[in-house]
């Protein structure tokens, strides 16, 4: 079981909690009628700063399928912080909610959220983790392999909050992993220091390089958008192109990595860090069943925080 009431963060989570939440996960996608009541009788309210499709589809209908009921807010409120202190909001909502899910900008917010509630509060989504996404497919690749120790996974493109968690449940889980960003592209110093500690604690492999031809023999390649959602004005669109295109994912570096498949956090932008044919690619692409797994890992976390 969690020992923290919260779910904000994967370094957080020990390797046996991360693994207890997959299981669990799975058994609640296999056995969903025996989880029909687990939320009975909760309120969940969902804090919504950024817009979203899975993130509110899958938690929203993760919470019904197990008897719960899901409040969104959305925008209308503007950005937390703003209209009135995070502390106040936090509070506020605790005197009404079983839980709090926040899709914010800031990890600041889901700190301060989670340092003033008295509910438990799950990250679904800041600038510097995607826990409920590492966690979803950390499920997938269970379905698909039988171990995940030693598993070789790698991350092409962009160094963002997708791949900083899955690099830390990599390192945690034992999984090898690789990410490779071009230049100027990678994660922070203290985000690159935090998963070699833990690859140095768990006797995985982690590597980070700006050259793809250097990825190595992989078991699954992950990417993801080149340009972070909210980020889109902020760089010169044609230049940013130019300087990712060797670093699309495609059927040719699927061969020469070896890799058996492909996942992407979707949204996909075709054609730019993945090519149309590989992401509808159905013997290689499991982004669909990322997709779904959202919703199990989301259950998950919600019923291990909440069910008495």
């Amino acid at each position: 079981m969690m020992t923290a009431k919260h779910f904000v963060a994967d370094d957080l989570l020990t390797k046996s909690e991360i693994e207890h939440l997959i299981a669990q996960a799975i058994d609640i996608k296999k056995n969903t009628e025996n989880y029909a009541n687990a939320l009975s009788g909760k309120s969940i309210a969902m804090i919504f700063e950024k817009p979203s499709l899975r993130t509110h589809v899958s938690f929203d209908m993760g919470i019904n399928k197990l008897g719960g009921h899901a409040l969104y807010l959305g925008q209308q409120n503007g950005k937390l912080g703003e209209r009135e202190r995070v502390s106040d909001y936090a509070k506020n909502l605790s005197c009404y909610a079983d839980a709090i899910v926040a899709r914010v900008f800031s990890h600041q917010s889901i700190d301060q959220l989670a340092e003033h509630a008295s509910v438990p509060v799950v990250n679904a989504l800041c600038d510097l983790y995607h826990p409920c996404q590492s966690l979803a497919d950390f499920v997938t690749l269970a379905e698909h392999f039988d171990v995940l120790n030693g598993l070789n996974l790698a991350y092409v493109g962009d160094g963002n909050n997708v791949s900083n968690s899955l690099m830390i449940t990599a390192a945690t889980l034992g999984v090898n992993f690789t990410l490779v960003c071009p230049e100027g592209h990678g994660p922070s110093q203290q985000m690159i220091d935090k998963v070699q500690t833990i690859a140095l604690q768990t006797g995985t492999n982690f590597s980070l390089t700006s050259d793809v031809t250097a990825i190595g023999q992989q078991d699954v390649i992950y990417t993801d958008t080149w340009v972070s959602m909210g980020n889109e004005g902020e760089q010169d669109k044609a230049q940013l192109l130019a300087k990712f295109a060797p670093f699309q994912v495609n059927h040719s570096l699927m061969e020469k990595t070896q890799a058996s498949y492909v996942m992407h956090c979707q949204p996909a932008h075709l054609e730019e860090e993945i090519t149309t044919a590989l992401f509808d690619d159905e013997s290689k692409s499991i982004v669909f069943k990322q997709a779904e797994n959202r919703m199990w890992a989301q259950c998950a976390v919600l019923v291990d925080a909440l069910a008495s």
